[in-house]
């Protein structure tokens, strides 16, 4: 019996932390277009604006998965995260500025275009917070976080458009596939929530959870 169980878990793909069989959130290449993925809609968006746009969904979602998915020490979403920021600091940068051109060039003043820039910026990080589906979302966000990492600067772009599609569907409430009568629950003590009300915690549209500590 021992033995069969070992060959069992040698069997197992290395990403299957916390199910014998995940669901399927595969998602095909995204434009960007597609209802949902963004947000918001972004109508005249330019390719570039879109692209930016991608761009900063996937970094919004592997923020909030560095500080919600630290309940399991085998997942890297914190480190990859720190390491993510440090290493594509110039795409993340160019692609905020291009999404505050596409507020400032939509809104009538340029008060309205901070403003609606800010609202999409809260709109976003809130729609990466996993409840239901924390174990996928962390278990997915771990996988694209890693391979972010590891990608060439001036390539996360690329990430985001073929990744974030699966981020997306991660957020559905799942559970295992191997043994569907099985419903598995989660802990509350797992679940960390982010201020993301907190207007404290927000600097140029991006959530920094240390400005939310009184001081």
């Amino acid at each position: 019996m021992a033995a069969s169980a070992a060959l069992l878990a040698g069997a197992a793909p290395a990403s299957a932390q916390f199910y014998f069989r995940g669901p399927d959130i595969a998602s095909p290449r995204l434009t960007g277009m597609e209802p949902g993925i963004l947000g918001q809609a972004f109508p005249g968006a330019t390719p570039a604006e879109t692209r930016a746009a991608l761009v900063w969904n996937l970094r919004a979602a592997l923020n909030v998965a560095a500080l919600q998915c630290q309940f399991a020490p085998t997942l890297l979403t914190l480190p990859n995260y720190n390491a993510i920021i440090k290493d594509h600091s110039g795409e993340l940068t160019a692609s905020y500025a291009t999404l505050t051109k596409y507020f400032m060039r939509t809104a009538k003043t340029p008060k309205a275009g901070q403003t609606a820039l800010d609202q999409y910026g809260t709109r976003v990080y809130s729609s990466y917070s996993a409840v239901y589906s924390q174990l996928t979302f962390c278990q997915t966000a771990d996988d694209v976080s890693q391979q972010v990492v590891f990608a060439p600067r001036g390539q996360f772009g690329e990430v985001a458009a073929e990744r974030l599609g699966e981020i997306r569907n991660s957020m559905t409430r799942w559970g295992e596939q191997q043994f569907p009568s099985v419903v598995r629950s989660q802990a509350a003590g797992w679940i960390n929530y982010p201020l993301f009300g907190n207007d404290k915690c927000w600097r140029k549209g991006v959530y920094e959870p240390g400005r939310c500590i009184k001081r």
